[in-house]
């Protein structure tokens, strides 16, 4: 009995984020260990199908460079990176191509399919999607956001689909382009005018102290997430996490939050409970509870 009260007592604290959250959209930045271990592809995908089911619609962004490197290396290519980003001539961005599009985007897409007919996988070359320009001639193929075309992703949400959009644009010389993901989520979620956006992770969130684990900080201001960047806190995996936050609050969107991916079912106990998880990012630093905005997730 206490266990089915525990079940009760959850279903009921879930109700009020449920309520707010109805129809509105939420951009998850799919990434970290859930992309490479079955188990917690799972457990992502079934959180994401419950999100569907409650009337919410989650747009997935996802790279995927760990996989593009592990198929360079087997295929004999090299592997070469500047300023922390992939250097991408043609015949990588073949490989990028078939990793993100032929492999992660279609395995994240069947693994929510197994619970029915829910997801459609697209890339940022579809419907001119995701116009991309060329960072530098030294980095090849590889570009930045110039603009988003919403128009596919929009259709695909009214017609009850969750799109999962791999994070391959195209340029004016009619190629394609490797983008950040973590920039596109940024950038989509604001296009989209979503009510959040959810960065999953290895890590817990942001720390005040990165090594001293219980510094972990639960919420905080743009301002205060990019002062810890300027004072050079912040680890360089997240540094890129937080430039997305910021385009998404700056581009509109109320909350960004990064979440540890490994922890089971991170995105509902964000999305659904008091507490949440991980770091939230507002523009200003205040969070109003699920009654007073779009989409409260957690932490009133």
């Amino acid at each position: 009995m206490k266990d089915l009260l525990a079940k009760a007592e959850t279903l009921t604290e879930a109700l009020p984020w449920i309520k707010a959250a109805w129809g509105t959209t939420v951009v998850v930045k799919y990434g970290g260990a859930t992309m490479t271990d079955a188990v917690l592809r799972e457990m992502v995908a079934s959180d994401l199908v419950l999100m569907k089911l409650v009337g919410i619609n989650p747009v997935i962004v996802h790279g995927g460079g760990p996989e593009i490197t592990s198929f360079m290396e087997r295929l004999g290519m090299p592997v070469e990176f500047f300023d922390g980003m992939r250097v991408t001539d043609d015949a990588a961005m073949e490989v990028v191509k078939m990793v993100l599009v032929g492999k992660v985007n279609k395995e994240l897409v069947s693994a929510i399919n197994g619970h029915g007919r829910l997801a459609v996988g697209i890339s940022g070359d579809d419907a001119n999607l995701i116009k991309a320009r060329p960072v530098s001639e030294r980095l090849g193929r590889v570009g930045e956001v110039e603009a988003i075309d919403t128009t596919v992703v929009t259709h695909l949400i009214e017609d009850g689909f969750i799109p999962v959009i791999a994070t391959v644009g195209y340029g004016d010389d009619g190629g394609s382009y490797n983008i950040n993901a973590d920039l596109v989520a940024g950038d989509m979620a604001a296009a989209l005018g979503a009510a959040k956006v959810i960065f999953l992770t290895d890590v817990d969130g942001l720390y005040a102290d990165f090594d001293a684990k219980d510094s972990l900080i639960s919420a905080l201001s743009l301002a205060e997430a990019e002062g810890l960047i300027a004072e050079d806190r912040l680890s360089s995996g997240m540094i890129p996490k937080v430039g997305a936050c910021a385009r998404a609050l700056r581009g509109g969107v109320p909350r960004a939050h990064i979440l540890n991916g490994k922890v089971p079912h991170a995105v509902l106990l964000e999305v659904f409970t008091d507490e949440g998880v991980g770091t939230m990012i507002t523009a200003d630093g205040n969070h109003p509870a699920a009654t007073e905005s779009a989409l409260g997730a957690g932490r009133g």
